[in-house]
């Protein structure tokens, strides 16, 4: 974050600490503002409107939420300062971005191949595992609500990525994860952190060769319009913890915190409900525009890509925890030795 960016948002921290405080307020409706990187018509971006709208209804009018959708309010790499200072009480961040904060077991999330399908991850995210996880978010201020789906992430690039040859030397735009970074360069390409924000353009002007989205992304974005081939790998998974600000959650009156906990749960029912859905309709519309190639990969591609990206798993056992990773293991039943 720059001097200036730094400075916004600690003055705006101070304006939300300051407006909370005020007791001629008591009357007026709590705000909660809620920040994220996405489109309004992704699953996240209907999710957080979905949320706000039941938020007002359950507490009656006593908790207005304000979305702000597109990175309208911050960015990628300024949003979790921005909610450990309170300039916001909200974020819907995806699950790669807890490592930088140094809580690495999320990096677990980012692994290639590590979840089949919506099953068997929500084994992990609605078990034990993702409670315990959202639990180390604690010391950092922060408190984690839930977890909402996007979808498993695919490959894209100007060329077709067919096997595992087709990526090498290839610039790939990933999130800022150590995990992300090893997955590519065991492809033999080249990882590039970036903001969200900023990817249209990079693709646009080939900063960056190709990307990893779930297709309701890559459509939202319009990625579809800057990439000439998309490959349906699904090879990871991306998620998101809906989170807050700790301090600004344990404030909260004991029954609008209850009513928000209900709004929140059917929230999550909902986002994980749409998310599918959400991605299907994407890549429909995607190939309806004409301008991706999309290729689905033989169950032979698959597997030699599985093969290429599994010792990433072991490259990154001792950074995400050992004991984390075989506590998913036991529930998925995956064993990247096995390949």
């Amino acid at each position: 974050m720059t001097r200036f960016a730094r400075r916004s948002v600690l003055a705006l921290a101070s304006a939300a600490a300051f407006s909370l405080s005020l007791p001629a307020l008591a009357q007026s409706p709590i705000v909660i503002k809620f920040s994220h990187v996405v489109a309004q018509n992704t699953p996240k971006g209907k999710a957080a409107e979905f949320f706000a709208k039941r938020a007002g209804e359950l507490t009656k009018g006593r908790v207005k939420v304000e979305v702000y959708a597109n990175s309208s309010l911050y960015k990628d790499k300024e949003e979790m300062e921005a909610l450990q200072l309170g300039a916001v009480q909200m974020l819907a961040p995806s699950l790669a971005k807890f490592g930088p904060l140094g809580v690495k077991e999320f990096e677990a999330f980012d692994l290639p191949f590590i979840f089949d399908d919506y099953a068997e991850l929500h084994k992990v995210t609605q078990g034990p595992v993702g409670k315990a996880l959202l639990a180390k978010l604690e010391p950092k201020g922060i408190k984690g609500l839930a977890y909402w789906d996007n979808g498993f992430k695919s490959f894209s690039a100007n060329t077709p990525l067919h096997v595992p040859a087709d990526y090498k030397g290839k610039k790939f735009r990933i999130q800022s994860s150590k995990v992300l970074e090893e997955q590519i360069r065991a492809l033999g390409a080249i990882p590039q952190v970036m903001a969200f924000s900023e990817v249209y353009q990079a693709l646009q002007t080939g900063v960056v060769d190709g990307t990893e989205n779930p297709i309701s992304n890559f459509y939202t974005q319009k990625m579809h319009e800057v990439q000439k081939h998309l490959s349906l790998t699904n090879h990871g998974y991306l998620g998101y913890a809906v989170i807050t600000n700790k301090k600004f959650w344990d404030g909260l009156p004991a029954d609008i915190r209850g009513e928000l906990e209900q709004a929140l749960k059917e929230a999550t029912d909902y986002a994980n409900k749409i998310a599918q859905e959400e991605n299907d309709s994407a890549l429909e519309a995607v190939r309806k525009s004409g301008k991706t190639t999309v290729y689905t990969p033989t169950a032979e591609e698959r597997l030699a890509l599985k093969k290429v990206l599994a010792p990433v798993h072991t490259k990154m056992a001792d950074r995400v925890g050992k004991e984390t990773l075989q506590e998913i293991y036991k529930v998925t039943g995956f064993d990247p030795n096995k390949l």
